[in-house]
This record gives C-alpha cells, sequence and structure tokens, in this order.
C-alpha cells in the first residue's frame, strides 16, 4: 500500500470513530431525552387529569348539597339527587356513577345494565377489583383510584383514573373518572416526533461524514493530480534536458569531427598528393600505393564530413530550418530519381533553437523511414508559419501503412514514438495519416511553445 493511501486512511478513520461515537452518543441522549420526555408528559397529564376530577366532583356536591343538607333520607329525595347526579355527564365519555358501601351500583347513565347488582368482585384488565378499590377509597374519606374499564366510545378496555367521595349519611359514595389512554397516543405521537428528528440528526450527522470523507478524498486526489503534474513537469523538464545535452553532445562531436578530425585528415591527403607529385610518371608500387591512398583518404574525407552533417549541420545554425531540410533531403536524394521539394508558407520568423532543432530531427526521423520504407517516388517538405505558430508537412506518395497497428506493436512505430517524445518536449503535436499512395507527418509548434522558448534563449 502507497504511503498516501495510507495517510488519507489514516485521516479517514479518526472521522469515522469520531462520527460514529457521535451518532452513538446522540441516540442514547434522544432516548435518554424521549423516557424523561414521556415522564413527564405522563405527569404533567395526570396531574391535569386529577385537578379536573377535584373540580368535577366538587360541581357535582355543590350541585346535591342542597338535596343532601335537607337532613331527609327517604326514597324520593334520593332518586332527584340521582337525577342530577346523571344529568352531570361531559362529553361522550364522562359520566358519574353511583354506587352504595356494599358495592351495588345505584346509577350508570352510560351503561344502565350495571344497575342493581353488586360489582364489588368485579375484575378489570388489570387482575384487580376497581368496584372495591373505590368503595375502600370512599370508606377513608375520598381520593384517586387508577383502573381499567370500558371505554364508552371504542367500548375497549381503558386505562382511567376516578375519583370518589362519600356521602355517608344516604350510605352511598359516587365518583366520575376520565380516560387515559390518550397519553398513550401522545406519547406515541411525541415519540414518533423525535425519532423523525433523531433520524435527521443522524441524516445530517451521515451527510457532515460524507461531506468530510469527500473533503479528503478530494484532498487526497487533488495533491496526487498536482504531485502528478509536478512529475510530468519535472519529467518534460528532464526530457529537455536530455535532449539539450545530446544537441549539445552532437553539436560538439560535429564541430571535434569538422575542425579536427576532417582538418587532420585533409593534411594528411594534401601530404600524400605531394610526395606522390614528387614521383616518377610509372607504375611503381609506392606510386601505386599512394594513389590508393588518396583516394581511401577522400572517402574517409567525405565519410567524416557526412557524420559531422548528420550528428549537426552546419547551415541549421547559420542558414536556418529551411535550408537544413534542404541540404538533408538533397543528401538523400539526389543522385536519385525521387524527386523532393521544399515550400515555406506565411512570413517566415526566426525560431528558438529548441524549437528548430526538434523540426529537424523529426524532418530527419520522417525522411529516414520514407527513404527505407516507403518505396516514394515523390516527397514534398512544407513549413508553413501563421499566428505566431508553425507547422511542418512532410508528405510522400509511397506504399503507406496502418498507423494504429504500428503504434500498438512493441516493436515497430519507434521513429513515431520519438516523433512524439520529441514534440511534446516542446508541448508540440504530431499527427500521422496514411494509407496507399500517400502519408503525410504533420508537426504543429503553438504560439504558446514558441513565446514561452523565445523567452528562455540567451
Amino acid at each position: 500500500m502507497r504511503l498516501k493511501t495510507k495517510l488519507v486512511l489514516l485521516a479517514m478513520a479518526p472521522l469515522v470513530a469520531s462520527v460514529a461515537l457521535i451518532a452513538v452518543a446522540q441516540r442514547q441522549q434522544e432516548e435518554l431525552l424521549a423516557a424523561r420526555q414521556e415522564a413527564l408528559v405522563r405527569s404533567a397529564y395526570l396531574d391535569a387529569a386529577r385537578s379536573e376530577l377535584r373540580h368535577f366532583v366538587a360541581l357535582a356536591l355543590s350541585t346535591l348539597s342542597p338535596l343532601y343538607n335537607t337532613g331527609r333520607t327517604d326514597d324520593d329525595i334520593k332518586q332527584q339527587a340521582m337525577r342530577q347526579l346523571a344529568a352531570l355527564d361531559y362529553g361522550s365519555d364522562g359520566y358519574f356513577f353511583l354506587y352504595d358501601f356494599d358495592g351495588v351500583n345505584l346509577m350508570h347513565p352510560r351503561q344502565p345494565d350495571l344497575v342493581g347488582k353488586n360489582w364489588l368482585r368485579l375484575r378489570d384488565a388489570y387482575g384487580q377489583f376497581p368496584i372495591q378499590l373505590m368503595r375502600d377509597k370512599a370508606l377513608t374519606g375520598g381520593g384517586f383510584v387508577e383502573y381499567s374499564w370500558n371505554k364508552p366510545s371504542t367500548e375497549r378496555p381503558s386505562a382511567k383514573i376516578a375519583y370518589v367521595t362519600p356521602m355517608e349519611r344516604w350510605n352511598w359514595w359516587f365518583g366520575t373518572g376520565v380516560y387515559v389512554d390518550d397519553i398513550d397516543q401522545v406519547v406515541a405521537q411525541l415519540d414518533r416526533e423525535l425519532n423523525a428528528s433523531a433520524n435527521a440528526t443522524m441524516r445530517w450527522v451521515a451527510v457532515i461524514m460524507g461531506a468530510g470523507l469527500l473533503l479528503i478524498i478530494g484532498g487526497g486526489v487533488w495533491l496526487s493530480m498536482h504531485e502528478l503534474r509536478l512529475a510530468d513537469a519535472k519529467l518534460t523538464l528532464l526530457a529537455r534536458q536530455v535532449v539539450g545535452s545530446q544537441e549539445a553532445e552532437r553539436a560538439y562531436l560535429s564541430r571535434e569531427l569538422h575542425d579536427g578530425t576532417s582538418q587532420t585528415l585533409v593534411s594528411v591527403k594534401l601530404l600524400t598528393e605531394a610526395a606522390l607529385d614528387r614521383l616518377p610518371q610509372d607504375n611503381s608500387p609506392a606510386r601505386t600505393a599512394l594513389t590508393r591512398a588518396v583516394h581511401r583518404l577522400q572517402e574517409a574525407l567525405a565519410e567524416v564530413r557526412g557524420m559531422s552533417h548528420r550528428l549537426r549541420p552546419v547551415m541549421l545554425d547559420t542558414l536556418g530550418l529551411s535550408a537544413a531540410m534542404h541540404q538533408l533531403a538533397d543528401e538523400m536524394w539526389g543522385l536519385s530519381d525521387t524527386r523532393f521539394t521544399i515550400r515555406v508558407d506565411g512570413q517566415a520568423f526566426d525560431l528558438p533553437e529548441d524549437i528548430k532543432t526538434v523540426l529537424f530531427r523529426v524532418t530527419q526521423e520522417a525522411l529516414t523511414n520514407i527513404q527505407k520504407h516507403s518505396g516514394a517516388s515523390r516527397v514534398d517538405m512544407r513549413l508553413v508559419f501563421s499566428d505566431g505558430a508553425v507547422a511542418l508537412h512532410v508528405q510522400d506518395n509511397g506504399r503507406g501503412f496502418d498507423t494504429e497497428a504500428v503504434l500498438r506493436h512493441p516493436s515497430l512505430g519507434l521513429g513515431l514514438r520519438n516523433m512524439r517524445e520529441r514534440l511534446g518536449s516542446i508541448d508540440g503535436q504530431l499527427t500521422v495519416q496514411s494509407r496507399p499512395g500517400l502519408t503525410e507527418v504533420v508537426a504543429k509548434v503553438p504560439e504558446a511553445a514558441i513565446a514561452r522558448f523565445a523567452a528562455h534563449t540567451p
């Protein structure tokens, strides 16, 4: 694993762990908050229900007091009290009920079938005896009782809290209650809202974590791209330096061959010719040997001059690119049947040394390929100057080749790759089109590259 990948993972791991711990802590706090809120809501709801029940019972007592305080205990006064108590209902599930201390129901406005029966042994949904509990609470002066009872509106057992109070002289106790199952709905709604809020919080946490991870990954990618661009720039600079070193070495060897070896050969040739002139005009072995030596010296001198020119043509530095191209083509096809033309289009301008050298080497490689592989009878070369840019066109009428196949083949297309790499070192572009009868190599150098290299030319 690369060091950069390890650093990115090292940055991501604490972030993911921190966000996970924050999410767990957030969830626990929300659960604790939900439990506390549920307890608070239940307590407040029950307190409100108890307060309401006290108010209702006090209202009933104020209604029954004029009858109860008459001191009468006959059935007429009791029946009148029952009717008034039955009339004090509120809502669909709010009513008063009346029992005697033996547990017999005397009045129930919602469930008349309970009237006249003893319900002390009645069990509710919790397994307790609600009538007995309320009777015992009334015997001690009254109070609150929690139990389960059928709710009239739903006809299902529901949690209920009641407040009962005694009327000892008439052997009665009565009360009223409120169903508190609504609190479960309220708590469930609060739980849903809390869960929705918690889920929204978790989504935000996930978004923040995702954004953090994207920033880390994006930073890593940006750093990689930045380093890649720096490496590419360094590689390009290195390639330019290598090419520059090669050209400097070529120029040095060319000068050494031209000014040193070539001059030495010329001196040896002149001395040999002078010695040959002093010999008698006969066919002696010495004269024959010197004559052959002069011919060999001429061949060696031509070979050295050719090597010097191929390494670094003097005309490239003195007369320019087009003259060097003409000399190169003339050396290749000057004594053959292959015709060649060189044309300059546009207003020519002086090119920087690096660009001029690369274009000459591209020309040299293209002409060498034509000479070796194309079998062409005509070669046309053009230098096109326009808008500060330059383009080199080398075209022949040879047999052509498959450019894609050549570029994909591992052992072919070395010359094309060399041309492409040379042009890449000066921010140029190479395009090659080929078919039977027409092959064209185009090397383009944009204005920006020419201006940049011109600025760096001493």
